[in-house]
């Protein structure tokens, strides 16, 4: 995720579920580090990464889904309605300055006229429903006596605890804006057992996904959830652990207790209707302004481009030989995984406007030279950084005199998460640089 990120509607669930995770104390400093600025390949993942945070941030982030960043209390309140938590400075990540805040951060602390009013449901009203919709066994829940939208407990079925927690929320002012809370993430990125989705015939979807608590450490807690966005935008989500508590405690049993289609019933019961029908109304956002620049200046936001034209095109570049085995992205951001008979690898881009204010960031060290037309490239080649044992991360970055940037990566693996399945990237640096400077990028339809 860049550094220079503009105002954009679709980006605000990363940026207010980002306050959440912060407001929460969950450090995930996911792509915040000083060489994924550098390769620059992460703020185009910004869909695959909130399906990444929604699916995988645990159930304290999902108490805060929704626009204004509000954190419903401290899960529990006893005698009295939520408090909100403020936002909390970004995680400390290491390295040199940036000019904005980390990657999961919209850049800018949730404003007050953004904030909505939190329901004041009865936490036993919310056990209840668990309880109800349950298979029988013993709940510990704490603070009963308080208000709030979720609430967490440990359950035990005689097999051993489990932490299992429910919260309510607003996805946004309408159904689209929590889409990708009921979206599987991708599998070149995100690693899990399974994932299930649908809809119901009132037009509400669903997501049932079998997952780890931590993704590239699958041998410790598994975390499995459920979510249901209904049809006018409330977000029921349901979470369960192998463990009696989401982090910090040892496995107790080797999965968690409820079944898929248990965890499913349980976020579609009829019962919870009457409790998100207090979740107050969102209040309308003000307008915002132009991308700030230099001190004194207010810059337009520059053009992005949208749809698919960038998957499609980064497919039509490939070099010959190379069977698609896997691929997604839109907007600005593509991904292929192909095969050349030798392996799996990914390969990653980037097509943005507007980057030149960062220029000094992106390309101020390094293997950078600038060719006759102005243009610079930087080539890195380095380790990869998502625990995959003998991964490597090969990168080229460009960028015009006018801030087109387009950044293209390969790894030795389909899955920076997994272990290398061949010696080298599938492209060579030259491939990688003759595909970030080909025309088609600059011709490309943005608004």
């Amino acid at each position: 995720m860049s550094q220079h990120e503009h105002h954009d509607p679709e980006a605000g669930f990363a940026g207010e579920l980002g306050s959440a995770l912060r407001a929460t104390g969950e450090s995930f400093a996911l792509d915040g580090r000083p060489e994924l600025v550098s390769g620059g390949l992460a703020r185009g993942r910004r869909r695959l990464l909130r399906r990444r945070l929604a699916v995988t941030g645990g159930a304290l982030a999902l108490a805060a889904v929704g626009i204004g960043g509000v954190y419903a209390g401290s899960v529990v309140t006893p005698d009295g309605p939520a408090d909100k938590a403020g936002v909390a400075a970004a995680p400390k990540t290491g390295g040199s300055p940036t000019a904005e805040p980390a990657p999961e951060s919209s850049g800018e602390p949730a404003s007050d006229a953004l904030k909505p009013g939190m329901a004041e449901i009865p936490l036993s009203r919310i056990a209840d429903v668990i309880k109800a919709n349950t298979p029988a066994g013993e709940w510990r829940f704490d603070g009963l006596d308080g208000k709030g939208q979720g609430i967490s407990g440990v359950y035990d079925d005689g097999k051993g605890e489990a932490a299992v927690g429910v919260f309510l929320n607003r996805a946004g002012r309408s159904a689209e804006a929590g889409v990708d809370m009921v979206t599987c993430p991708e599998k070149a990125y995100v690693p899990y057992d399974a994932c299930e989705t649908g809809k119901l015939p009132d037009g509400s979807r669903w997501m049932v996904f079998q997952g780890y608590e931590y993704p590239d450490k699958r041998e410790e807690t598994k975390s499995w959830r459920a979510t249901l966005l209904t049809k006018d935008g409330f977000l029921i989500d349901a979470s369960e652990y192998n463990a009696p508590a989401e982090k910090g405690a040892a496995i107790s049993r080797e999965n968690p207790p409820f079944t898929a289609a248990q965890m499913k019933a349980l976020v579609t019961a009829d019962a919870w209707r009457p409790l998100l029908d207090q979740i107050p109304p969102l209040p309308t956002a003000p307008a915002q302004p132009g991308k700030l620049g230099k001190p004194g200046k207010v810059r337009q936001a520059p053009p992005e481009i949208v749809g698919n034209t960038v998957p499609n095109t980064l497919r039509s570049l490939l070099p010959k030989g190379l069977k698609v085995v896997d691929d997604g992205g839109e907007g600005e951001f593509a991904f292929v995984v192909v095969d050349d008979g030798k392996g799996k690898s990914l390969v990653q881009i980037n097509v943005q406007y507007g980057m030149d204010d960062v220029a000094d960031q992106l390309f101020g060290s390094g293997d950078v030279t600038t060719l006759p037309d102005g243009r610079k490239v930087k080539l890195t080649q380095q380790p990869g950084e998502k625990g995959g044992e003998g991964v490597v991360w090969w990168t080229v970055d460009t960028l015009t005199k006018d801030g087109f940037r387009v950044v293209v990566g390969a790894f030795n693996t389909g899955a920076q998460h997994e272990a290398a399945t061949r010696a080298e990237p599938a492209l060579t640096m030259e491939q990688l640089k003759a595909l970030a400077l080909d025309p088609k990028w600059a011709k490309l339809p943005a608004k």
